[in-house]
């Protein structure tokens, strides 16, 4: 069974499972000359670009989220801008806004930084609800309403936001429609102390992240290709046993004793397309098991909330979604 995206029709690419996995290959090593051990974050954000996805990555401030955006707008040949988000970010900050033209007697719309293909929202949670807000309508349906005239954006386009965690001085919890609009969230640890000694080792080099244009970074895609990446991925198979799967897990996060709500229907569509992207990455025409455990946790530990109890208990919602990979039976002989 063939699952595609909604409004998405089943169309013929030139990119078989072959082609899909050298190319993913080679953008993820490019990027891996700029951004040293984090090989993981990378691929997870490649997919969820792939499976046309926004992400939310979360992390101490230092941890490379910023560079690893800079690097993706450079290597996937898409116009990139950033936003900055601080607590006096207006939303027409994000959007752009009519101004009075004398000359012309009449208004002129300036577009804002979310007319990109690829948007940085940097620590979106320092700014304030309302101005988180501004990007739901973008994200969502790809379209920006000023003064009641709705503007399409470029195709393809991403967000890739970053956030302090929550712990941190002068956050803001983002609200949680806009939370489930990103596909995934993604957490970025410290790094390992052979990593963090290469990361010192290239700076000694000379690498310099604020001038990448002296790594020679190639541009390995550009956004016919990507397009042509994703609708690929319409060749990718679902089982209905796959499905039930997906639909097992997600289900029980609406019964788990540790959650106070558990993942909507987009969670399990989510999964699902996330899972093809995988599994053509890895040169398959098919979903597996394995395509949906791995990518359970970045895509549903945004989309249940932890009961203050379990909290208390030192729980977190991966551990919940964990429990619930362990207890779920794992469909046998797919192929």
């Amino acid at each position: 069974m063939i699952i595609n995206p909604p409004g998405e029709e089943q169309k013929e690419t030139n990119v078989d499972q072959g082609q899909f996995s050298e190319r993913f290959q080679a953008i993820k090593n490019e990027i891996g000359r700029a951004l040293i051990g984090q090989d993981e974050l990378v691929e997870q954000v490649l997919l969820a670009i792939l499976s046309r996805g926004h992400v939310l990555i979360e992390g101490a401030p230092g941890l490379g989220k910023t560079l690893l955006v800079r690097v993706l707008g450079q290597v996937l040949g898409c116009s990139f801008k950033r936003i900055q988000f601080t607590p006096d970010l207006m939303p027409s900050d994000v959007t752009g806004g009519n101004v009075w033209n004398q000359q012309k007697n009449a208004f002129d719309f300036n577009a804002g930084p979310v007319f990109t293909q690829l948007l940085l929202a940097d620590e979106i949670n320092r700014a304030p609800a309302k101005t988180q807000s501004a990007l739901l309508e973008a994200m969502q349906e790809m379209t920006v309403t000023v003064d009641g005239t709705t503007r399409p954006l470029a195709r393809p386009f991403f967000v890739i936001a970053t956030q302090n965690p929550l712990e941190s001085q002068g956050t803001y919890p983002l609200p949680e429609a806009q939370l489930d609009r990103f596909l995934m969230k993604l957490h970025v640890g410290h790094p390992s102390k052979d990593v963090e000694k290469a990361i010192l080792a290239g700076h000694l080099a000379g690498f310099d992240a604020t001038n990448l244009e002296r790594m020679g970074l190639n541009t390995i895609a550009n956004p016919a290709m990507l397009s042509e990446l994703q609708q690929s991925l319409s060749a990718i198979r679902v089982d209905d046993e796959i499905l039930g799967y997906v639909t097992d897990i997600v289900g029980k996060t609406r019964a788990h004793r540790s959650l106070t709500f558990g993942a909507s229907p987009r969670a399990s569509l989510a999964l699902t397309f996330v899972a093809r992207a995988r599994a053509a990455s890895l040169g398959r025409a098919f979903v597996i098991p394995d395509d949906i455990k791995s990518m359970a946790l970045p895509i549903l530990r945004h989309r249940v909330g932890l009961h203050p109890d379990a909290e208390i208990e030192g729980l977190t919602t991966d551990d919940c979604i964990d429990e619930i990979l362990r207890e779920t039976r794992v469909p046998q002989n797919v192929v």
